[in-house]
């Protein structure tokens, strides 16, 4: 699973970076506010399309490491061979959501924002740029459920065997 890897790696540096640059944006939205009584026209905006970028690809590395929220009540109360089932139904359910609302949803939200030519107000920044992020953290997800699944059953064969 070096590929794996590797995109863990990537994706846990880009979030690092994106949300050091989103502090610091904030920061300075306070004080350009704040201490210099002249409000910087484009932070806000900024700030918000920072925090959708670190939000979605978040709950894609979230997906992978597998520290989003979930109950493990039930998992722990079944047998092996029912938890295999389980693991697979688990993770299909996320990447069919990720197909359907992120990659197909996503990827339609990207294509008329820029067949409308949308910008953005403060930035002057075409929204399909904005939204490009839907469908990557969708195909993120669906990679990450397949190889959490392909992991799981890695791990089941080596124990059995």
């Amino acid at each position: 699973m070096r590929l794996r890897n590797k995109i863990d790696k990537i994706l846990y540096v880009f979030l690092a970076i994106t949300m050091a640059l989103l502090v610091l944006d904030v920061l300075w939205q306070v004080a350009s506010r704040y201490l210099f009584n002249s409000p910087s026209s484009f932070t806000d905006e900024l700030a918000g399309f920072l925090l959708i970028w670190v939000g979605l690809l978040g709950a894609a590395y979230g997906t992978g490491t597998k520290i989003h929220l979930a109950i493990d009540l039930l998992p722990s109360k079944l047998n092996f061979r029912k938890r295999k089932y389980l693991e697979v139904v688990i993770n299909s359910l996320i990447a069919v959501f990720a197909l359907l609302i992120f990659v197909i949803g996503g990827t339609w939200l990207v294509y008329t924002r820029f067949y409308l030519g949308q910008i953005s107000a403060a930035l002057e920044l075409p929204l399909g740029y904005v939204y490009l992020v839907l469908p990557l953290s969708g195909l993120l997800m669906i990679f990450y459920a397949v190889s959490n699944t392909i992991i799981f059953f890695e791990k089941a064969k080596s124990k059995e065997g």
